[in-house]
């Protein structure tokens, strides 16, 4: 029987009440949980790797959204299909958040986005976060048949219309996406709605993103750049709302290295480092109000079974997080 409650809170679901707590930074990990060279990875042991990072004290899996091999790009991500993937790992797991790191919405029939959202988020129990951006592949625009220059406007578009259909029941619907009178979107989310995360800005303001987003995801920057940032959303959310506590979140690549002592040298979106070093920079990261950091492990030297171990022996703790898996069920 599925769950439905209308006046319960997307906030209040059990993804983001995992990821987002005061005063404590989280980590998730970026699938594929893997290091590869070239764009296609091998996705061996991803749900063995996933079990591990929910029972050893990771809070979340993330999962972009790429639908076509863009040969200049480098990256297809986690190969599948997301929403298909998302229910995958809903079954294979039980209390770890799952996230999309993003879901580019003007490729995708809102109504068809809406329900896949809407059942990954049943699914799973509420632990759905979805994270949405407006698409920076110039490649795929055509070849779904969108216009490029209207991407922020369709983004927009798109987003209001999901909120709608998840929120009324038989709702009139109209845009350049179509038309809906008398029927309606089933499922409904777990709660009045789903967590809604903007990735970067996804051809927004940064007013529009503090009133409607749930969250701000953005990239990693050295520490000192991304401060102003954060304080710049703070900022935003203020002079908008009155307050300044939605969550601000970053991914961060990583190779790290079996001696616990090697210091920090820059990699693409990132850091080749220690566990001791990776500490640090979690810790300074944290100070400056970032909520959650992604870890992506691409550009890694080793196997990723052994650094997520790792991970998991030596940063979690250090960073005091002992315990995140049992945190959300009492």
């Amino acid at each position: 029987m599925l769950t439905v409650n209308a006046s319960r809170d997307p906030l209040d679901n059990p993804g983001y009440r995992r990821v987002f707590r005061t005063g404590r930074l989280t980590l998730g990990l970026m699938l594929p949980i893997e290091a590869f060279a070239g764009d296609e990875p091998r996705m061996t042991r991803q749900v063995e790797l996933a079990q591990y990072a929910e029972a050893h004290g990771f809070d979340a899996l993330w999962l972009r959204d790429v639908p076509l091999r863009d040969p200049t790009f480098g990256d297809v991500g986690q190969v599948f299909d997301t929403f298909v993937y998302l229910g995958y790992l809903a079954a294979h797991t039980r209390t770890i958040a799952l996230g999309t790191a993003a879901i580019v919405l003007p490729h995708r029939h809102p109504l068809h986005t809406a329900k896949a959202v809407a059942s990954a988020d049943q699914l799973s129990g509420g632990r759905l976060l979805l994270g949405v951006a407006s698409g920076d592949r110039p490649v795929e625009f055509p070849a779904f048949g969108v216009d490029i220059t209207r991407r922020a406007e369709i983004f927009r578009e798109h987003l209001d219309a999901m909120r709608t259909a998840w929120g009324r029941h038989y709702p009139l619907l109209a845009g350049s996406f179509g038309r809906l009178a008398n029927a309606d979107l089933v499922p409904k989310p777990w709660s009045r709605g789903v967590p809604v995360l903007v990735t970067g800005r996804s051809g927004q303001d940064m007013e529009w993103i503090a009133q409607n987003a749930h969250g701000w995801m953005t990239y990693p920057r050295p520490p000192a750049h991304q401060a102003v940032q954060v304080d710049y959303w703070r900022e935003v959310q203020r002079s908008v709302t009155g307050e300044d506590g939605k969550p601000f979140l970053q991914s961060l690549y990583i190779d790290l290295l079996e001696d616990s002592g090697e210091p920090p040298v820059p990699i693409h979106l990132g850091y080749r480092l220690g566990s001791e070093a990776l500490v640090a920079l979690l810790r300074q990261l944290h100070g400056i109000g970032v909520a959650h950091v992604i870890l992506n492990l691409k550009y890694g030297s080793r196997d990723a079974a052994a650094v997520v171990q790792q991970l998991a022996r030596e940063v979690l703790p250090a960073l005091g997080e002992v315990g995140y898996a049992a945190a959300l069920t009492s």
